[in-house]
């Protein structure tokens, strides 16, 4: 032997190589497509949709509601009007 060390690869290792890039190829579009807010894409996906968010809209209105009929029983504000310690005369 010479004592030169040469570093060969096989082409099981080029293809294997190349199978892992093909595969986080693969990958890495799908995870950026879930984690995007996508548009809808067909006049079906827009329909349901907007019923999705007129649900949303109608839910936060009965939440309002319900919130300020809760705010006009308990008597008005939920503002801190309260006396704390710091309020009282010192002796």
């Amino acid at each position: 032997m010479n004592g030169s060390h040469k570093s060969e690869i096989s082409r099981r290792g080029v293809f294997s190589l190349l199978g892992l890039g093909v595969a986080l190829g693969l990958v890495a579009p799908t995870a950026m497509l879930v984690a995007s807010d996508a548009e809808a894409q067909t006049p079906g996906m827009e329909r349901r949709q907007d019923r999705r968010e007129g649900r949303h809209d109608r839910r936060q209105d009965r939440r309002e509601g319900r919130h300020d009929r809760r705010e006009d029983r308990r008597g008005g504000t939920t503002d801190d009007t309260k006396t704390t310690d710091d309020t009282k005369t010192k002796k």
